[in-house]
Order: C-alpha cells, then sequence, then structure tokens
C-alpha cells in the first residue's frame, strides 16, 4: 500500500474509531486458509476506550484490545494484503475500504448530513467530546448491540434476579446479563438452520436454574416468532419445579421440564437442536451421542469438568510436561473438546470452536457449535483421512475418549501403540 493511500485511509478511519463507532468488519481474504474475517467494536474497560477486534481464522475466533492509534495500525496492515475490504458506520456516516489484487486502495466515504461540520471539527482536533459524554455514547452503543435490551423489562429475568421490574440490570448480576445476550447471539448465527414453517425441538440436557432456557425460549417465540418446543431436563428436582412454575406463570406452553439423565432420557424420538451447558466430564459425551443419533441439525455444547482424558493419556514423550499436574490437566482439557469436534466432523457436522464469554468471567468458556451437513463431509476420502488422523493421535495419546468409544468405536485400536509400551 502506497503512503498516500495509507494517509487517505488513516484519515477515513479517524472518522469512525471513537466511541461512535457502531460497526466496522474487515472481509474478503486474500487467503482462505488465513484470517477470514476481522470485527472491530469499541469498549470502555477500566474507564478507558479502546477497540476489540474479533479475528475469524478457520473455526477459531481470537481477541484483542487495542488503543486508537494500534487500532489505525492493526486495520493498515490487515488491508495490506490479507483482507481486501472493509465496512463502516457510525454517528457520522457510512464508509467502505475497497482493496484492488493490485493493492490499490478505494475509500468510499459518506456523512450524515446533520453530523457533518461536528464531524469535521473532531477530525482535526478542534474539538472533543468530553469523556463524560463518550462514556454515556459508547453506554447507549453498547446497550443498543445486545439481544435483550437494558430498559426492558423481561419477565423471567426479573424473576432470575437478574433484572428489576423497570428493567435495569442489576449490578451484580451483569456478567449473567453478558452470557445470556452472548449465548443468544450463538442462537441468532443458527437461525437460518431451523425450519421458521414447523415446529422445532430443542432439547438443552443440565439446564440447571435454566437462565439461557428461558432466553432460548423468549428470543424464539416471542421475539422471532419460531414454533419451537424446548424440553429442559436435569436431575434435581426442586430445580425443575421452580422451572415449570415460571414457564406456566409466563404461559410459555411449549416449554417445559424433567428430571432425567443425559445418557437414558428417550422422551422424545427426533429432535432438531441439542444444548448441553456445562455437562459433567462424561455426561457431554453422552448428549453429543443422542445429538448424533437424533441426526440434530445444530448442537451447541459447552463443556466442563474434562477429567478422563487425564487419565487415560500415557506417553512417555510427553511425560516432561505432563510432569506438571495444572499442566496436564489443561492441556487434557482442549485435547478432550477438539477429538469431540473432530468427532462431530466425522459424523458429518461442520463444527466450530468458540469462545462463549471472556475468559476473565468463566475458566469454562469454550463452546463447541456444530452444524450436521447435507453429506457426510465433502467426500468418502476426506472423511477416511480423517479417521485415519485421529486413529493416530489416539495412538500417540494411548488414550480411548468416550466421544470415540460411544461414536466411531472403528477408530480405537485393538492394540496399545508401541511406544506407549515401551
Amino acid at each position: 500500500m502506497e503512503q498516500s493511500e495509507r494517509k487517505k485511509l488513516k484519515e477515513g478511519l479517524e472518522l469512525f474509531l471513537n466511541e461512535g463507532l457502531e460497526r466496522l468488519t474487515l472481509s474478503h481474504p486474500a487467503d482462505p486458509s488465513g484470517c477470514s474475517r476481522s470485527r472491530i467494536r469499541p469498549l470502555l474497560l477500566k474507564g478507558e476506550l479502546v477497540f476489540q477486534a474479533e479475528e475469524q481464522v478457520g473455526r477459531q475466533a481470537f481477541h484483542r484490545n487495542m488503543t486508537k492509534e494500534q487500532a489505525v495500525s492493526y486495520i493498515c496492515e490487515m488491508l495490506d494484503g490479507t483482507l481486501r475490504q472493509a465496512e463502516m458506520s457510525g454517528v457520522w456516516g457510512t464508509g467502505v475500504v475497497l482493496v484492488s489484487k493490485k493493492g490499490k486502495v478505494t475509500v468510499k466515504l459518506r456523512r450524515k448530513a446533520a453530523r457533518e461540520n461536528m464531524a469535521e471539527e473532531a477530525n482535526t482536533a478542534k474539538i472533543r467530546p468530553k469523556f463524560q459524554e463518550a462514556s454515556a455514547l459508547l453506554e447507549h452503543n453498547r446497550r443498543k448491540r445486545y439481544i435483550l435490551e437494558e430498559g426492558r423489562p423481561v419477565p423471567f429475568l426479573i424473576d432470575l434476579g437478574v433484572m428489576t421490574a423497570e428493567g435495569k440490570i442489576i449490578r451484580s448480576r451483569y456478567d449473567k446479563y453478558r452470557q445470556i445476550n452472548r449465548f443468544l447471539e450463538f442462537i441468532e448465527d443458527i437461525l437460518p438452520h431451523l425450519n421458521a414453517s414447523r415446529e422445532s425441538v430443542i432439547l438443552d440436557f443440565g439446564c440447571g436454574k435454566s437462565y439461557l432456557t428461558f432466553a432460548m425460549y423468549y428470543y424464539l417465540r416471542e421475539l422471532k416468532g419460531y414454533p419451537v418446543r424446548i424440553i429442559g431436563l436435569d436431575l434435581k428436582e426442586e430445580v425443575i419445579c421452580r422451572c415449570s412454575a415460571l414457564a406456566e406463570t409466563y404461559g410459555y406452553d411449549r416449554l417445559s421440564f424433567f428430571c432425567g439423565d443425559i445418557a437414558s432420557y428417550e422422551g422424545v424420538n427426533q429432535v432438531d437442536m441439542v444444548v448441553t451447558l456445562h455437562a459433567c466430564d462424561l455426561a457431554t459425551d453422552y448428549a453429543l451421542e443422542k445429538a448424533v443419533g437424533w441426526g440434530a441439525k445444530v448442537i451447541l455444547s459447552v463443556p466442563c469438568c474434562q477429567h478422563e482424558l487425564n487419565r487415560q493419556i500415557n506417553n512417555p514423550l510427553m511425560s516432561p510436561i505432563m510432569g506438571y499436574g495444572l499442566i496436564k490437566e489443561r492441556m487434557a482439557a482442549l485435547y478432550t473438546d477438539a477429538i469431540r469436534a473432530q468427532v462431530l466432523e466425522y459424523e458429518g457436522y461442520r463444527t466450530q470452536i468458540l469462545e462463549f464469554i471472556d475468559m476473565e468471567h468463566t475458566p469454562k468458556n469454550i463452546l463447541i457449535r456444530a452444524v450436521r451437513q447435507d453429506k457426510k463431509g465433502s467426500c468418502e476420502n476426506s472423511r477416511k483421512k480423517m479417521g485415519e488422523q485421529l486413529r493416530s493421535l489416539l495412538a500417540f495419546l494411548n488414550a480411548e475418549p468416550a466421544i470415540v468409544r460411544l461414536l466411531a468405536p472403528e477408530l480405537i485400536l485393538k492394540e496399545p501403540p508401541i511406544d506407549a509400551l515401551s
């Protein structure tokens, strides 16, 4: 990118990279195997304005927080060979940046007439919004982005202690409010895979107090009008009784709760979507087995307490690092979820591992999202190759995870690998 074009791009970014930014998306990758998209949004962290980029690389999402200067440099670098298009919108107007294959940059800006003079002044540093005004504007934009808006009373959030009767979020429950909205963003992404013309059955294993179960029902039926039947399942009878009473109070006639175990549940014959959040250890594997057996179109799973592989992994080559209990525990948990995702791919799902909510709020922040494809894998050869890779990995770890025993037992070696015996 030439200096004159970089200067023009920086001048355009100066208009948008502030508290008034609504959306900035970088897309159209030059190399499909690298970063395919980056979304940038403003955040207030400890009273300071920063810009968070969410990069999508394959099935993974990576986050980074930057100052304004760092964000400008980041965007210029991303548009200098990695991505070829940027779309921006904010209180000042809209903008598009296009980069040709030869590297020529085209910047198109459209300002909102009522804001034009203010934009000029802000851009030339004649005035700067006061910090209090910036904070208020950012708070407004942040609230507007949430699916369940603050200020709009939602009955189940009030009864579950997240919101006041006036629609104000209770300060001590704000993390839960963020978690609920983040979960609904995942639901929003899979809407194209749910049938809007017939009733879809959704099963929530290990629903607990059902914050997310109620949120899912409210969003799909009340806000989006989708004909869904949602079933919550948990082992705690007192929790099920309370949730059932609340559902009846709200008139949620297609939301029901039952006591039951994931592995033995036989209440339905066909399920369109399976949700399993924080199901402990092997309970996640049994839930995934059920989901695949039903041919569920969508699976959303946040695993918890992955102990099995921690007990099984046994490879002399890894002993120098596996001798540290904490390291082994974390590596075993990551191996467990990666193998679960790969087995789902092997069974014909397009699978992603995503960040559920920020690590600072909970260490259980991995969400496995799987969408069933019309055909198992791209072809039989690719499925066979995937199976061989999984078999080699299991041999290397000398492990037989439950998800493999349940869904793909043919991948387990009949005899332990030679290295593991030495």
